[in-house]
């Protein structure tokens, strides 16, 4: 790969010439749409390069986010919907109106939970938020299941809709466990999924109770579980033994 100093603007024009006339017939032919799945799969690969604290990766992966923003700006700009100037400015007076505390006198706002109740209340306002149900409505429907559950369950404590408590949501969690015991006896496939779904929901509310994101822990189990076996691989190899 070259090392020749691009900037900013060189991006921006790199970018356009990809979608022009003599550029990629593959970046021609993409949409709003069709880049979907890139851009997850870019956003999942730059978090588990943070996860491994990969800095090389986490240089790379954030570039290749960059790029799906930099795409969606040049197609929304042939469309005359808006520009990358446009997206920039948008999120520049986001930043400023939603930091009080840093760009205006309101002094008050000193920990970090103070910032956090401010840019929640600041965005109730800004999206016009009358209800819990609108708030928990506004969820992104995109978001992985576990973290649109959790989300979807903050916003309903937050609007005092329920009340978290840990031996009301252990209680939960028990008592979906024992319906779906009920019903791998009946084995009607679309009750066992319907209280698998309640089950996953009742753990997702107790972990936010302990403040653990449940997407995380999941992916932890996962490596564990992945261990586990690269460990009983490892051990066969070194004895001569059979995987088996």
């Amino acid at each position: 790969m070259s090392e020749v100093e691009y900037t900013y603007e060189d991006l921006k024009k790199i970018i356009t010439r990809l979608r022009g006339k003599d550029g990629c017939p593959w970046d021609r032919e993409q949409t709003h749409r069709s880049l979907m799945p890139y851009l997850l799969e870019e956003s999942y690969e730059l978090v588990d390069a943070i996860q491994n604290n990969d800095l090389k990766n986490m240089k790379e992966e954030l570039g290749d986010v960059l790029l799906q923003v930099f795409l969606h700006a040049e197609i929304a700009k042939e469309n005359q919907d808006f520009t990358l100037e446009e997206i920039i400015n948008e999120l520049a007076n986001k930043l400023v109106y939603r930091h009080p505390h840093v760009f205006k006198e309101e002094r008050d706002i000193e920990t970090a939970e103070d910032v956090k109740f401010t840019w929640e209340e600041l965005k109730k306002k800004e999206k016009s938020e009358k209800t819990p149900l609108e708030a928990m409505t506004r969820v992104a429907k995109a978001l992985p299941a576990l973290t649109r559950a959790e989300k979807v369950y903050k916003k309903a404590v937050k609007g005092k809709l329920i009340e978290n408590q840990v031996k009301d949501s252990l209680t939960d969690v028990e008592q979906e466990l024992e319906m779906l015991k009920k019903m791998l006896n009946n084995g009607n496939c679309k009750q066992i999924e319907e209280e698998i779904g309640n089950l996953l929901f009742s753990i997702v509310n107790l972990s936010t109770f302990f403040d653990i994101n449940a997407e995380f822990a999941l992916t932890k189990s996962v490596e564990k579980f992945i261990n586990r076996f690269r460990y009983i691989e490892n051990s066969t190899f070194v004895e001569g033994l059979p995987l088996e």
